[in-house]
């Protein structure tokens, strides 16, 4: 839900009805309030309440509208032209959380002594590199929550982000940032995380020789291990962590890496099978058979590790 939908439920909520706008006429909420629920009522100038629609906001939406209201108020952001879906409030609070608890500081430190780009923030943060470009105010707002003065504007920069540890005994590197956020599991076991901003991987070119066991952790997607590939090509030693977290449906959650050749498994989706090992092509089989993809974060990232090892042990 978008927050022009969110402030009018409440103004519902408050006053008892909202200016009835074609934008609020074809969100999903509102009409399935009005349609289905009956909810909500439409009368000719005005969308007003129905028999129980008090029990529902106060049940679905009111603790969350109050907490974004004043999320938004304190930032600066709550203005009458402010267009902000909810899932980017939530990354917003996230953001917030990180630099309260300390986790996102090393990060925030590191954006800046990279002279990150807003592609490359955005790509940490948001859906894609291309999100945050779409509305100066996020930008404005993610600069402000992270104390951050400019973004560079290029598309990339040749530097990595490292979550330390005092002594590592082996390296993952990330395609995504979410490990880099939650750092203690990690570093309890001195794992050095790397992120190097998902495809933007011509950074490896410069990294050195590496003496310490390296992991790669990826979605178990088409773009993600083709990122993999490319990757195994610049780091030979690297190996693939395999997932074990849930699979998601890619039409339900709307994602947009798809696999090739759906309905020819046994090709790999065009991945260069010599990349993987028969578990891992296996799985590969069924995600392309039952169009689902294995998002990175919602993996055991110490289990994966073990995982691994183990499978060193049995060999």
């Amino acid at each position: 839900m978008n927050w022009i939908a969110l402030k009018a439920l409440h103004e519902i909520y408050e006053s008892g009805a909202t200016k009835k706008r074609e934008s609020l006429m074809r969100d999903n909420h509102f009409l399935f309030l009005l349609q289905q629920t009956r909810e909500l009522k439409e009368g000719v100038k005005n969308i007003v309440k129905g028999d129980g629609f008090d029990n529902y906001y106060q049940r679905s939406h009111l603790n969350k509208y109050l907490e974004y209201n004043n999320f938004l108020d304190k930032n600066g952001l709550l203005k009458p032209q402010l267009r902000i879906q909810e899932d980017d409030i939530n990354i917003l609070l996230g953001l917030e959380k990180g630099m309260m608890s300390g986790n996102l500081i090393p990060i925030r430190n590191e954006i800046i002594q990279a002279e990150e780009t807003v592609r490359g923030v955005s790509q940490m943060f948001f859906k894609n590199e291309k999100y945050l470009e779409k509305s100066d105010s996020l930008i404005s707002a993610v600069k402000g929550i992270l104390g951050i003065a400019e973004l560079a504007n290029d598309k990339d920069q040749q530097y990595k982000y490292v979550l330390q540890s005092n002594l590592p005994n082996k390296i993952v590197l990330c395609e995504n940032l979410d490990f880099l956020k939650r750092p203690s599991k990690p570093r309890k076991r001195n794992i050095e995380l790397w992120y190097a901003g998902g495809k933007n991987i011509d950074k490896l070119n410069y990294i050195g020789e590496i003496n310490l066991p390296i992991y790669y952790s990826c979605d178990w997607d088409y773009d993600g291990l083709m990122i993999y590939q490319l990757v195994k090509k610049k780091i030979s030693n690297i190996r693939l962590l395999y997932p074990n977290g849930p699979r998601k449906s890619i039409v339900k959650t709307e994602h947009d890496s798809h696999w090739k050749f759906k309905n020819e498994s046994h090709l790999l989706s065009n991945l260069d099978p010599s990349f993987y090992s028969e578990l891992e092509k296996t799985l590969i089989i069924e995600l392309i058979t039952s169009n689902d993809w294995i998002m990175e974060e919602t993996n055991d990232l110490i289990e994966m590790i073990n995982h691994a090892n183990k499978l060193d042990l049995d060999s």
